[in-house]
């Protein structure tokens, strides 16, 4: 292709997208975000709102505004069959011939895409046709769940010959919380994910674990698969980001000097705050974290220390009633909490105070669900604040890989509520010792791990694929 000319030009496929705040949808606005900072025009194809807000509720608006400017957002339509409950937004053939409209869906998830967001992936491609049309696309990027978002980069590069790129933000085929196959062999998802991966110029997966495991699954494709982790967001995290700066070596400082350089808000004149920040769901141990904690608070270095959980409590309307009822609260209320167990639900934290939660914590808690093949994305963000981690999940996940290295990591490599316990108290010995120097140490270990890090090499991926490095592209 020849050097210089217009801005390489991306179709990026999220349907989970701002103001969405689906778990996967920090990958996908700074992955929009890098690409448009390097030289990218881009376009995104994302959820219609109305699907966000009047079906599943799930939104945060001030993400929306962290999106970079030049990116342009696309909302193609979705058939919501699956969501209607209420009878006067049936369409007329479903009000008509409800027993012909289910079979139609039927036949459409059985026979032809095997996901209920499959009409919005097929609008997704009309609309990157009529745009390719005015100005053409030099590469798709297509990333998954949902996974009908592989359907249409797939189609799109049959009927235009245009490159197309598989982020698996998640797994397909493979239950994360199982660690065996999602489907049936001979399920049609297999023929899929088949013909999506035998035509894509490269498949990007979260961890090496995940890697491995298609590569095993299809090993023809195998040299086109690589990694690129998660990371956290320097700009939605200033606070940290403008403290990275190394702390000095403690050279002839001894412990007890140390300590007294703390303020004079240090955890050791004070009970200590446990943080959880995140959605929770029901696929995360929460129970067995409620209960470590309340073992743990019976140690005397723990005494008066409370459990704050921060965030959602799922990702639908429906599902904070259960998940409090796990933790053993009565009610969603902001600030509710039981002063005998130390556990305390804080609410949904905004963007503008996520970074003065963490600083305000003393140690935080890293809850995950699944098994070996599950990299939370929340882990980086923990790091980057530099203070004590107890894990809770299940061992063996591949967030370990991650954590492995951090300095100030209390892995009990069990959800024995005993051992966990017995981690959140050596966390909580180690948050009040903790030195300047201790901290920096571990904020180091964050480092490699920023969004923009671990972006590089496929944003250099991607100019490989279409033949246009970095150097050929305008300055604007």
């Amino acid at each position: 292709m020849k050097r210089g000319g217009r801005r390489p030009r991306v179709l990026y496929l999220a349907f989970y997208f701002p103001p969405s705040r689906a778990s996967g949808v920090y990958r996908a606005r700074a992955t929009a975000n890098h690409l448009a900072r390097d030289g990218w025009d881009v376009t995104v194809c994302a959820a219609p709102l109305d699907f966000l807000y009047d079906v599943i509720g799930s939104v945060d608006e001030a993400l929306s505004e962290t999106v970079d400017p030049r990116v342009r957002v696309e909302r193609p339509s979705l058939n919501q069959y699956s969501w209607q409950q209420d009878l006067r937004s049936y369409g007329a053939l479903r009000r008509r011939f409800p027993l012909v409209a289910q079979r139609l869906h039927a036949f459409g998830q059985d026979k032809v895409f095997p996901e209920r967001y499959a009409s919005w992936a097929w609008a997704a491609v009309a609309r990157g046709l009529k745009l390719h049309a005015r100005k053409r696309f030099d590469i798709v990027v297509a990333t998954g769940n949902p996974f009908a978002s592989f359907g249409a980069a797939w189609l799109f590069h049959r009927i235009t010959g245009v490159p197309y790129v598989m982020d698996y933000r998640d797994s397909w085929t493979l239950d994360l919380f199982s660690d065996q196959p999602a489907f049936p062999e001979g399920h049609i998802a297999w023929a899929w994910e088949r013909r999506a991966l035998s035509k894509a110029s490269a498949a990007v997966f979260v961890n090496e674990a995940l890697r491995k495991w298609h590569a095993e699954r299809y090993p023809d494709v195998a040299d086109r698969m690589m990694v690129v982790a998660n990371g956290w967001d320097a700009d939605v995290l200033p606070s940290a980001a403008d403290t990275r700066a190394e702390a000095p070596e403690p050279a002839a400082l001894s412990p007890e000097q140390q300590r007294a350089d703390a303020p004079a808000d240090a955890p050791r004149q004070r009970p200590l705050r446990f943080v959880y920040l995140g959605t929770l769901t029901v696929k995360q141990p929460v129970e067995e974290m409620a209960e470590a904690f309340r073992l743990a608070r019976r140690h005397p270095d723990l005494e008066g220390a409370e459990l704050r959980i921060h965030g959602h409590l799922g990702f639908f309307k429906d599902s904070p009633p259960s998940l409090l009822r796990r933790l053993g609260l009565d009610s969603g209320t902001r600030d509710q909490g039981d002063d005998d167990t130390g556990l305390r639900y804080q609410g949904p934290v905004s963007k503008r105070e996520v970074g003065m939660v963490y600083e305000d914590a003393d140690v935080l808690v890293f809850l995950a669900g699944g098994g070996k093949y599950v990299t939370s994305g929340k882990i980086f963000e923990y790091m980057a604040f530099g203070h004590p981690i107890v894990s809770v999940h299940a061992a063996g996940i591949a967030a370990q890989d991650v954590l492995d290295g951090y300095p100030l990591w209390f892995n009990p490599d069990s959800l024995d509520v005993e051992e966990i316990a017995a981690a959140m108290v050596a966390a909580g010995k180690a948050a009040r010792d903790q030195s300047p120097q201790q901290r920096a140490a571990a904020r180091r270990h964050a480092q490699a791990y920023t969004r923009d890090a671990v972006l590089v090499p496929f944003e250099k991926r991607l100019r490989e694929i279409i033949g246009r490095p970095a150097a050929a592209d305008p300055a604007d």
